[in-house]
């Protein structure tokens, strides 16, 4: 089948979160906010982020990340608190699609105030989910710096396989020096 065709919902929900696809005109301001309270922390781990957006930037970013997912290049949700939440905790993706395995990789990020929670290892266990039951993906990978210990602890808490520490593998955020990537797996 196209993955055109698929029919792929607008929004997931856990039991405390809600996951939902970046498509309001204007949201740019909110998950702006979001980077700024967090900022320090991603400039530290993502080359996105090595400088600060503006709110047009952002909006542009999440217009971009809804054209992906209409065309099912990739699903990129806002994650939000059930009760009354109004910011964003943080962001997450399913991305580097191949329909022909049909295989992705995930990505997140998370607004600093809300770390400590378990909100992304319940954002992650449900995008998993929904990648390897509602899409049938065969293959879901995490790949992360081999240093960045909060991002690995994820994975790790629900069962992924470390398939390898690939070294010398990449540029760390700030393209200073050479970093290692860890690989971690599930498969169906």
């Amino acid at each position: 089948m196209n993955p055109l065709l698929l029919d792929i919902p607008l929004q997931l929900e856990t039991e405390r979160l809600i996951l939902r696809a970046p498509l309001q005109t204007g949201e740019g301001e909110i998950v702006n906010k979001a980077i700024r309270d967090s900022f320090h922390e991603l400039k530290a781990w993502l080359s996105l982020f090595q400088e600060l957006p503006t709110v047009e930037e952002t909006e542009i970013l999440l217009r971009n990340a809804h054209i992906s997912f209409l065309k099912r290049e990739s699903f990129r949700f806002l994650i939000f608190d059930k009760v009354g939440g109004k910011d964003v905790i943080g962001t997450i993706s399913l991305h580097r699609i191949d329909w022909d395995i049909p295989k992705g990789e995930m990505g997140y990020w998370m607004n600093t105030k809300y770390s400590g929670n378990g909100y992304m290892t319940e954002a992650v266990k449900e995008l998993l989910n929904f990648g390897l039951n509602h899409l049938a993906f065969k293959r879901i990978e995490i790949r992360c710096d081999s240093s960045n210990l909060k991002s690995r602890s994820i994975p790790e808490k629900l069962g992924f396989v470390l398939e390898g520490t690939l070294r010398n593998e990449d540029l760390s955020a700030d393209g200073s020096k050479l970093a290692d990537t860890c690989i971690y797996s599930k498969i169906n």
